[in-house]
């Protein structure tokens, strides 16, 4: 009986959290997954099935494969530059300054460069892609070109050369990310008891030893945490697509991203229906991947 009234009780402030969850997550998926097999447009008040169609008309769809491509590009290059940046500038900030006294430092000011670091972070997406988009001008009022255009060099098209389109809104993601890793990895790293790197120090070890041989280990379970984040991230990035790049997506389609021509499916081109078949898609690449990744990643956690 007293049992049965704890748990009654932990019930009873599961039911708000829970019914919430069903209704503002779990059914907006239900209704997604229904959408994508029917041909709706968005007015039409009895939607018509089409069963799997939409998903089979992916298949041939140009447009779905290339923002697949750039997803792909996105999700290599975005956790892998941000890990890197954000574990170097972290062990600088916090072991790069040697021992003093009784333990290790980082580096003069690193204090305030934590808080410059993470500045970016703070900034709505839509800020950051104005701001960018007047970095990246292509005449002689953009930050860049205009340094370019001084120095006796044709101005650039960042935004508007395929080639480079894409690789400059990666520069503009990793500049934004970088900062609150730093400080992800800068909390993973306070947490490291600094007797591991004073004794490694007195026994000769370097910076580069001590990075690789303590502070990496250590932190597999943060980075992997990151990891994530960024993966699923790479799966989004749809605010600043939708702003900075040249015509949402592109040119050509160099910078288009499944969450960019979702929207345009479903509210320019009004395919509701379709639009949700590219959602779903979506859904179950973002859970592959995360799924994936904690199961190659996973392993027996260290005990500090």
């Amino acid at each position: 009986m007293e049992r049965l009234r704890k748990y009654g009780f932990v019930a009873g402030f599961l039911v708000v959290p829970l019914t919430l969850y069903l209704v503002f997550v779990i059914s907006p998926y239900i209704q997604a997954f229904q959408l994508a097999l029917t041909s709706w447009n968005g007015y039409q008040r009895n939607p018509t099935y089409v069963g799997l169609a939409n998903f089979g008309k992916l298949f041939g769809d140009e447009v779905f494969w290339q923002a697949i491509r750039n997803h792909a590009v996105i999700l290599l290059v975005l956790p892998l530059l941000t890990i890197a940046l954000a574990l170097f500038f972290a062990f600088l900030l916090n072991l790069g300054g040697g021992s003093r006294g009784s333990g290790m430092r980082g580096v003069w000011g690193s204090t305030f460069y934590k808080v410059v670091f993470f500045a970016p972070q703070v900034l709505a997406v839509a800020v950051v892609s104005v701001l960018w988009k007047a970095i990246y001008r292509p005449d002689e009022s953009g930050v860049i070109n205009g340094a370019l255009i001084k120095m006796g060099f044709d101005p650039v098209g960042w935004l508007t050369e395929p080639s480079l389109a894409l690789w400059s809104l990666l520069a503009v993601m990793i500049w934004q990310a970088v900062g609150f890793y730093v400080v992800l990895f800068s909390a993973g790293m306070a947490a490291i008891p600094k007797d591991y790197f004073e004794a490694a120090a007195l026994d000769g070890a370097g910076r580069f030893r001590l990075f690789f041989s303590i502070t990496l280990p250590l932190l597999r379970d943060t980075i992997q945490v990151g990891w994530v984040y960024l993966g699923i991230a790479a799966f989004d990035c749809f605010a600043l697509v939708q702003v900075l790049s040249v015509t949402a997506g592109g040119p050509d389609g160099a910078t288009t991203v499944l969450p960019v021509e979702i929207y345009k499916t479903a509210f320019s081109y009004n395919k509701v229906g379709y639009a949700s078949a590219m959602g779903v898609a979506l859904f179950f690449l973002t859970i592959t991947f995360a799924v994936l990744t904690l199961r190659v990643s996973r392993r027996e956690k260290i005990e500090l």
